[in-house]
């Protein structure tokens, strides 16, 4: 495990990005990219060592190779997102369809394939860090694990000083990017997956595109044939509570897009 020299004490905190490859020529020469770029770096060779880095100094973001010696890099990525809340881009080799669909599945926020062009991959994890960045005056939130529950009274908490939107119970804090169940337990969403919600709930009752989705969500980094709203949409209506039909909330309409279909009502505190 390797790190970047730390930064002068009165600059910015930089953003903290983990590179995991087994191949110490492809992580040095990130790490250099990236640390001319202002980011703190660290380098990884194994699933253990990402473990304890995530438990003793937790990254923004993580960059994860699926091809590591005998480790799968898909199990290393759900146990990411069952467990912390950060930044995840799988940089790999594997160009199949059916991996980046998966990888998104598991909950990645971004795909890159290699070879790429380093100034595209610097610009991804930029955008990655940007839709993770909470809204400006919010506090940030702790590094708690996202699949810790909320207790009871987390929604009357979640509105003091910020909007909140509320549907069919649910209620999701705007500026801390919470999200939180009729039983008021917290829902763990990606980066993606909160960004394509919020975008739902700002125009409720509208047929929304996948373009228009697409660029709401992933912005100018977007393909331009992507189909990987479909999976976040899948992943979402799961989250929200498919298997009791709640699911239906979000209407595929053919040949147009998706249309959020609750009522969606918005409370201010000061």
């Amino acid at each position: 495990m390797t790190a970047t020299p730390g930064t002068s004490p009165t600059a910015p905190v930089p953003s903290h990005i983990a590179i995991l490859d087994d191949e110490p020529d492809i992580t040095q020469l990130l790490a250099g990219y990236l640390g001319s770029h202002g980011f703190r770096t660290t380098q990884l060779h194994s699933g253990r060592a990402l473990m304890a880095l995530m438990t003793a100094d937790t990254p923004d973001l993580v960059l994860l190779d699926l091809g590591l010696p005998g480790e799968d890099g898909f199990v290393i990525a759900r146990q990411l997102r069952e467990h912390w809340r950060c930044g995840l881009v799988i940089v790999t080799g594997r160009g199949d369809a059916v991996d980046k669909v998966v990888g998104l599945e598991v909950g990645a926020d971004d795909y890159v394939t290699k070879p790429f062009d380093l100034r595209e991959l610097v610009a991804r994890v930029k955008a990655v860090l940007r839709r993770l960045a909470p809204e400006p005056g919010a506090a940030a939130p702790a590094p708690a694990p996202v699949a810790s529950p909320a207790p009871a009274d987390a929604v009357h908490d979640l509105s003091a000083g910020r909007e909140c939107l509320h549907f069919e119970g649910w209620t999701v804090d705007v500026a801390a990017r919470r999200v939180v169940g009729p039983d008021g337990a917290e829902v763990a969403l990606t980066t993606g997956e909160f960004d394509l919600l919020l975008t739902f709930l700002q125009h409720p009752g509208r047929v929304l595109s996948r373009d228009f989705l697409l660029e709401q969500t992933r912005g100018r980094e977007s393909a331009p044939f992507d189909r990987t709203i479909d999976v976040q949409v899948g992943r979402l209506r799961r989250k929200l509570g498919a298997e009791q039909g709640e699911g239906l909330w979000i209407k595929s309409v053919r040949g147009a897009g998706y249309l959020f279909v609750p009522r969606v009502t918005s409370t201010l505190s000061v």
